[in-house]
């Protein structure tokens, strides 16, 4: 299932792609091509591009598709801010970030995520759950 991007125009776009561990290089391909078009930011892009990742990854594994069999991505952009969300169909668990650890494979997404937007969240509603994160912006990390 190719990429369908479902509101081409304006300063939002929507894409649902189907469930599966190829979802995320497919989201990142798309997203970073219209931010590209856009002319945001090249460190912006890049952290849109790391947490869509994260975000994409983690819902793959730790949550159950739409009730379509996709997951969906959409981001906006306004005043050099990227905000991004990806919608799956929910999970067992509520998404935080895990405890440091050195040796660990893994849980380190939410903290990446956590350190490279300026906001995030997680909005749960009857037909899944959402995580979002906004980048660009004010940050406690950014000298402006």
């Amino acid at each position: 299932m190719s990429t369908v991007p479902t509101a081409p125009l304006g300063d939002k776009r929507t894409v649902r792609i189907q469930w599966a561990p190829s979802a995320a290089p497919r989201i990142r391909k798309a997203l970073v091509e219209d931010l590209v078009s856009r002319e945001v930011l090249p460190q912006v892009i890049d952290e849109a591009e790391i947490v869509v990742s994260e975000l994409v990854a983690n819902a793959i594994r730790h949550a159950k598709p739409l009730s379509d069999g996709a997951i969906r991505i959409h981001w906006k952009v306004k005043n050099d801010v990227v905000e991004v969300e990806v919608s799956d169909g929910g999970g067992p668990t509520v998404p935080r970030p895990a405890p440091p650890t050195t040796w660990a494979p893994g849980g380190r997404g939410l903290r990446i995520v956590r350190s490279l937007a300026h906001e995030w969240g997680v909005i749960e509603d009857p037909n899944g759950r959402t995580v979002w994160a906004s980048l660009g912006g004010p940050s406690r990390r950014r000298s402006h």
